[in-house]
């Protein structure tokens, strides 16, 4: 039976992928803020929890991130059952599938059965991506790239913090603007969804490309839980089986949902 705080909201399930800790783009406060805020039966970490690719160039791991561990520690030791599916950023952990760390299970996929009877496999999704899988350093390019985009926002919204104006996200609006990375994410979807179907499920939890999304594709039913650097989003299954992507933030802070416009995330009691 599991034990959450007093006054934290219960779900069945809750997924969370991207969270890139040992980064300074890492949200791991707000994180912190919602596992607090949040308990669940089943907790899934759709991979990059944390990111050994940055940790290998540079040691950056604030009391924060330790936090953040403990958090999630101290869920599976009150009894959730918490399940690992590491991803391509912590691609180390794939040499303990099977082991338990501290109550955490270590897997490569997952088939979750849902509350509404249907199946879904959990996997993060980076080895339908060529580039990860085919031109790994291309990939660690791009992830350059991105941490540079990430670095700007850190600058844009210190400014905008001043003015009095909310958290905006540069690297989110840009994967909604520029063309190939809108194509991507169609493709990945579509890929993602034939693997659903290859392996008889009905459906597809997964994580990667950090962009939330909950929606029917090609007749599976697609969700990607998003991340905790851009946009600070989970998944959460309720007990009647329907899945709800959260915005999690602060005070009036906004997050850039899948059309481009803004939406009030939600707020922590």
């Amino acid at each position: 039976m599991v034990t959450g705080d007093s006054n934290s909201k219960n779900y069945k399930s809750l997924f969370l992928s991207d969270v890139h800790l040992g980064t300074r783009g890492c949200q791991a406060d707000l994180l912190l803020d919602f596992l607090k805020n949040n308990d669940a039966e089943t907790v899934y970490l759709v991979g990059d929890i944390i990111d050994g690719w940055r940790l290998k160039r540079s040691w950056y791991w604030p009391q924060l991130h330790n936090d953040v561990v403990q958090k999630l520690l101290r869920k599976a030791r009150k009894g959730a059952r918490v399940i690992y599916i590491p991803g391509n950023h912590d691609e180390f952990l794939r040499d303990f599938f099977g082991v338990y760390f501290g109550g955490i299970e270590v897997v490569e996929q997952h088939i979750h059965e849902g509350a509404n009877g249907k199946k879904y496999l959990i996997i993060h999704g980076d080895q339908f991506d060529v580039v990860v899988r085919h031109a790994k350093w291309l990939a660690f390019l791009g992830d350059w790239a991105y941490v540079s985009a990430l670095n700007l926002n850190t600058v844009l919204n210190y400014g905008r913090r001043k003015m009095g104006l909310t958290y905006w996200s540069l690297s989110a609006w840009a994967k909604l603007k520029v063309k190939n990375a809108v194509n991507f994410i169609g493709k990945f979807e579509k890929t993602l969804a034939s693997e659903a179907r290859r392996q008889g499920v009905d459906g597809v939890i997964c994580g990667h490309i950090h962009h939330a999304a909950d929606h029917e594709s090609d007749g599976i039913h697609y969700i990607n839980t998003g991340d905790w650097v851009e946009s600070c989003t989970a998944v959460a299954e309720h007990f009647d089986g329907t899945f709800e992507v959260i915005h999690w933030g602060e005070g009036n802070a906004l997050a850039i949902i899948e059309d481009g416009s803004e939406t009030g995330r939600q707020v922590a009691a």
